[in-house]
C-alpha cells in the first residue's frame, strides 16, 4: 500500500511571517515617473566640447519603486571626479514631478520636471553652492532609442545665455 502524503497547515501568522522575508516583487513604476521611463535601469555618457570633461548618469529606482534615483560623475582631464545625485519624487498632492539634486562641492538645487513629447523640460531653478546661486534651466530631447541630448542655459543679469549642451549615449552593459 502506498503512503498518501500529509499537509502539514502552516497558521497564517507564520506564513505572512515567511512571506515577509521574501524579496518584494517589482512595483509597477506610478504614472507620474513616466517621463523618465525610458532613462530608468540604464547607465548614459556624453562628452562635452572641451574634450576633457565627461558625464555619466545611471537612473534605477529605489524604495520599491517609490523614487528613482540618478547617480552621476563629472570626470575632468587632470583634475578629481565630481559627484552628483538627483532623487525624482512624484508628489501627487501636488500632481508634479520633483527632484532634488546633491552634489560632491556642497551644492544642490530643488525644481520639478515635467515630459513634453519626446523631451524632459527642466524650467529654471536655484543652484546653490557655498552661499552662491545659478539660475538655470534645461531640456533633455531624446535621440533616438539609445541617446539623448542636453541643452542647459544659465541665467545672467536677467538674460538666459547658453551654459552647456552634451549629447549623452546609453552604455551598453
Amino acid at each position: 500500500m502506498s503512503r498518501i502524503p500529509t499537509l502539514t497547515l502552516v497558521p497564517a501568522a507564520a506564513a505572512a511571517a515567511c512571506l515577509a522575508t521574501l524579496p518584494a516583487p517589482a512595483v509597477p513604476p506610478a504614472s507620474g515617473y513616466q517621463p523618465l521611463a525610458f532613462l530608468i535601469g540604464h547607465c548614459w555618457r556624453g562628452a562635452f566640447a572641451d574634450g576633457q570633461t565627461s558625464d555619466e548618469h545611471c537612473f534605477s529606482w529605489i524604495y520599491a519603486g517609490k523614487f528613482v534615483r540618478d547617480e552621476h560623475v563629472v570626470r575632468r582631464a587632470g583634475q578629481a571626479d565630481a559627484r552628483g545625485e538627483s532623487i525624482y519624487l512624484w508628489d501627487a498632492a501636488a500632481g508634479e514631478l520633483q527632484y532634488l539634486y546633491i552634489e560632491s562641492a556642497g551644492g544642490f538645487s530643488r525644481g520639478t520636471v515635467s515630459g513634453a513629447g519626446d523631451a524632459l523640460v527642466f524650467p529654471a531653478s536655484s543652484y546653490s553652492e557655498n552661499g552662491r546661486t545659478q539660475t538655470n534651466r534645461s531640456r533633455w530631447q531624446r535621440s533616438g532609442a539609445d541617446a539623448y541630448d542636453v541643452v542647459t542655459e544659465l541665467q545672467v543679469e536677467g538674460r538666459w545665455v547658453p551654459g552647456f549642451s552634451v549629447h549623452m549615449q546609453q552604455v551598453r552593459d
